[in-house]
């Protein structure tokens, strides 16, 4: 078992340190802009919002990636992984033109349609502008990301994932405060420094894909075009795009809500986000982990093998968020405090971290089990019951608790870890209620979707 456990963590650490970096960088970007103004919190929560809408709909080119090249890597059939790359490289060119276009002429619609403030709009489209912008890197940082997780490499993600960061993190202090001899241009100085940093962090891995790995995986070569292949790919991107678009817009319309409560709330839901977003980090990681493990066994033709790896891996993940939860529970106002010195945001965001501090277990069950299920190919499954949960009991429940029985932010929050509960728990009955005897590897001559349970 400890040798199962030691290869686990072997791979999950570097993804929690890469995730990590990411969620540090968010967490110091809005501590930093938070000097600002409380207003200038709600911005930033609020485009983080949108953007997590923009990529999530994206995102199943980067999971399809991942969990196609941890299979391929398994069977030996490197050639196919790399065919697989370039053809997600395609999808996301044209996402990234989708991006483009409502980067360029919809930041102003998307608040208004937020219902914010006539303050926010001003104050927050070019900020947001700029985000829309760095998605365009982000989304084919996070194809590269995919492959090379796929082949086990998770300390290039997170290398690169780090000094991204450091660029972002020292480019918003220079450009906002006019700190490092840099011009002192507020908001839109943290957007320039977010799009900075996921061109840097692009550029790593751009240059560790063609340069570093073509020797061994000959990943500079032309790739013709494969209409059953790019066939799979973009049903296995649109499947696992639209279950994390399902969940992002869920989120977008509970923010949505909370925005109703007025600025403070919206802040403190943002900094209780932000803080609840360290216990993400290992989830997430784990989760990655379980896909890579997963589907390396099944590309070996062991599925067995792929289920003890993924329920190996949902066990460490558990006692990281405990621990983790045991300290944001006891700690939680202190915590709340270092982003704003609010009392009325500080003591309501203290309050909210405190209810979601061991309740985040479920988010975590969620992602180990979903990164498991993501190993076998089954995105059906996800793809339905992450439109059933988010769309008949979270946005219902989100609207009666914060709303009809006016109990405000901690209604909201209450909703919110309900949701999570269900799906988590749901997700991990998927995976043990699959007969593992029938999962075989993911192929255009015969697509196999895990709908085999016992």
């Amino acid at each position: 078992m400890f040798k199962e456990w030691k290869k686990i963590l072997w791979l999950a650490i570097p993804s929690i340190a890469s995730f990590a970096s990411s969620t540090l960088t968010g967490t110091i970007n809005l501590i930093l802009v938070g000097q600002l103004s409380s207003l200038a919190i709600a911005i930033v929560g609020v485009s983080n919002i949108i953007m997590y809408n923009a990529w999530a709909l994206f995102s199943g080119i980067g999971h399809t990636t991942n969990y196609l090249v941890a299979q391929n890597y398994g069977s030996n059939n490197m050639k196919k992984a790399v065919e697989r790359t370039y053809i997600a490289f395609y999808l996301s060119l044209a996402a990234s033109a989708v991006i483009l276009f409502v980067g360029l002429l919809f930041p102003e619609g998307i608040f208004k349609l937020l219902g914010s403030s006539t303050q926010m709009i001003e104050e927050g489209k070019s900020y947001l502008q700029f985000r829309f912008f760095a998605m365009i890197f982000s989304i084919f940082t996070f194809v590269f990301h995919g492959f090379l997780r796929g082949i086990g490499d998770t300390k290039t993600p997170m290398i690169s994932t780090i000094i991204g960061g450091a660029f972002m993190v020292f480019l918003t202090y220079g450009l906002t405060y006019g700190k490092f001899a840099l011009p002192e241009i507020g908001l839109i100085g943290a957007g320039i420094a977010f799009f900075t940093g996921e061109v840097v962090t692009f550029l790593i891995c751009a240059y560790i894909y063609f340069i570093k790995l073509h020797p061994n995986f000959e990943t500079r070569k032309k790739v013709t075009f494969d209409r059953s292949e790019s066939k799979l790919i973009f049903a296995e991107s649109s499947k696992l795009g639209i279950q994390e678009f399902s969940m992002a817009m869920a989120m977008f319309v509970f923010t949505a809500f909370v925005t109703r409560l007025g600025t403070d709330a919206l802040a403190a839901n943002e900094v209780a986000l932000s803080v609840m977003s360290l216990g993400f980090m290992p989830a997430f990681a784990f989760g990655s982990t379980a896909t890579i493990l997963v589907g390396q066994e099944i590309g070996k033709g062991q599925p067995s093998l792929g289920k003890k790896a993924g329920t190996h891996t949902a066990i460490l993940g558990c006692i990281f968020l405990l621990i983790l939860g045991v300290i944001q529970f006891f700690f939680a106002e202190p915590i709340a405090k270092i982003y704003t010195d609010d009392v009325q945001v500080y003591k309501l965001a203290g309050e909210l971290i405190m209810i979601s501090a061991f309740l985040q277990l479920f988010d975590g069950l969620l992602n180990f089990y979903a990164g498991g299920l993501r190993g076998i190919g089954d995105t059906s499954f996800l793809l339905k019951i992450s439109l059933l949960l988010g769309w008949l009991l979270f946005i219902p429940l989100s609207f009666v608790l914060t709303f009809l029985l006016d109990l405000g932010s901690i209604g909201a929050w209450i909703s919110l870890y309900t949701y999570l509960t269900v799906f988590g728990i749901s997700v991990m009955i998927r995976f043990y209620r699959t007969n593992w005897d029938l999962v075989k590897l993911k192929s255009v001559e015969k697509e196999y979707e895990a709908d085999h349970v016992i």
